[in-house]
């Protein structure tokens, strides 16, 4: 398959590796001006896009759209439905190589095309609820989070969160760590979304965190 990813350059290594070597990738920029043309040429098109736009051009072939910070309803709300099926996938830095692709649906009536799609892209997937941040973000979100409360009120030091979490509870890294990897503006903004979407105390964002986010720096781990 020819897979168009827009926006994608920042997991381009990760999704080489999901998918592999037997398709062929073409990662374009949101702004580029031949990006009709490119997507007609695709197989499968993947926004990663903060806000999704690619439903625009009206495509036939089925449309992945990053749903970490947003959802599939969210995103279609009072917008004139694209012609294909689209799916909403979590393109999380460090979770798109996992063996299972974590997706959600729109219309229920598509979960064959998601089926056939993903056989051909051979990759397992699963499929959960169309929400703000699906279910692995929102867990790994909250996972850092917490860290953040922790080492703010002074429970333990970064090197002791990042010891706990990555020997005592096998993860595959600490907290501090996985933030910087995934990215720790990402980390905030997802939180932001679900405290937006859900206004439950446990989505808002530590004071550190936020402070971390808004000078755009990274733990020292």
């Amino acid at each position: 398959m020819h897979l168009l990813v827009v926006e994608g350059a920042h997991v381009e290594p990760e999704l080489r590796r999901k998918f592999g070597p037997g398709h062929t990738y073409d990662f374009c920029s949101a702004t580029a001006p031949d990006l009709r043309t490119r997507l007609s040429a695709a197989d499968v098109g993947f926004d990663l896009r903060s806000w999704p736009e690619l439903h625009y051009e009206q495509p036939r072939q089925p449309l992945f759209y990053d749903t970490s910070r947003t959802s599939l309803a969210a995103l279609f709300h009072k917008e004139e439905f694209p012609l294909g099926p689209v799916f909403g996938i979590c393109a999380f830095p460090t979770l798109l190589e996992r063996r299972i692709l974590e997706t959600s649906l729109y219309r229920p009536e598509d979960s064959a095309s998601l089926a056939a799609i993903c056989a051909q892209l051979g990759t397992a997937y699963c499929t959960v609820q169309d929400q703000v941040g699906l279910v692995t973000p929102r867990m790994v979100c909250l996972l850092i989070n917490e860290a953040c409360y922790a080492l703010q009120e002074g429970v333990a030091s970064v090197r002791e969160l990042e010891a706990t979490m990555q020997m005592n509870l096998a993860y595959p890294c600490g907290p501090f760590k996985w933030a910087n990897q995934i990215g720790v503006a990402l980390v905030y903004e997802i939180l932001e979304a679900l405290w937006q979407d859900t206004h439950e105390a446990r989505y808002k964002a530590c004071a550190l965190l936020k402070i971390m986010y808004l000078r755009g720096q990274q733990f020292t781990v």
